[in-house]
Order: C-alpha cells, then structure tokens, then sequence
C-alpha cells in the first residue's frame, strides 16, 4: 500500500507500529532505504497504558504486551518522546531532521544488520 507511493517519488508519513519483527522486514524490503527518515515515537510503559486506558477504543493490555517489541531494533534517524514533547515540538523535531542535509541512515544499517535474514546475501 505505501511502496507504490514511495517509488513513485511520494513524500510519505507512515504510522507503523512494528510489533513483530516481520513488519519491519517487510519495510525494509519494500521502501528505499535513501528515502526513509526513521522516527521512533516514544514514551514510558506507564503512560502508553494510560494512554490506552483512557481512549477507550483499545483493547487493553496490547500496549503493554508490545511495548518490548516496538523498538527491539534500537535504530533511528530521530526519536521523539511524547511524553515530554508536545505534538507540535515533535513535529518540528522530526522536520528538523527532515531538512537537514545528510541522508537518513537507519534503514540502511538495518538492512546491513539484517541482510541473511531479509535474503540479500547468501550464507556459504
């Protein structure tokens, strides 16, 4: 749904929640790693159980049983904490980066770290 846009030169925000290993192979096969600035989006446990409770439109105990897997892979061009940022600051955090001159890396260090594992180089 998302690589179709990006190849095609789209400027894309996605919110993702990788909360299994598959979804971030997924995305690191489908999208360009050149192209992708990485935002990790987080707070502590107990405000995302909050956080949860109080929408009302969750099923409780999902945040609390992903929360170790969401950011297993420790790597991104930028992370923002929600718990101490407003809306608007992460923004502008996340644009900052954005501008900035040098490409984003973390796709690409992942791909690099997950090669045998997403199928891009071949054991002996």
């Amino acid at each position: 749904m998302i690589a179709g846009p990006a190849a095609a030169g789209h400027t894309l925000v996605v919110d993702h929640v990788l909360s299994n290993r598959t979804r971030l192979r997924e995305l690191l096969v489908l999208l360009p790693a050149e192209a992708v600035v990485f935002v990790g989006v987080r707070c502590p446990l107990d405000v995302v159980v909050r956080r949860e409770r109080e929408r009302g439109d969750r099923v409780v105990g999902t945040a609390a049983a992903q929360y170790p897997k969401v950011h297993a892979h420790g790597v991104y061009d930028v992370e923002v904490d929600t718990s101490r940022l407003t809306p608007a600051e992460c923004a502008e955090h996340v644009l900052a980066t954005v501008e900035q001159p040098a490409r984003p890396t973390a796709f690409k260090r992942l791909r690099a770290a997950m090669a045998t594992e997403l199928g891009l180089v071949r054991l002996p």
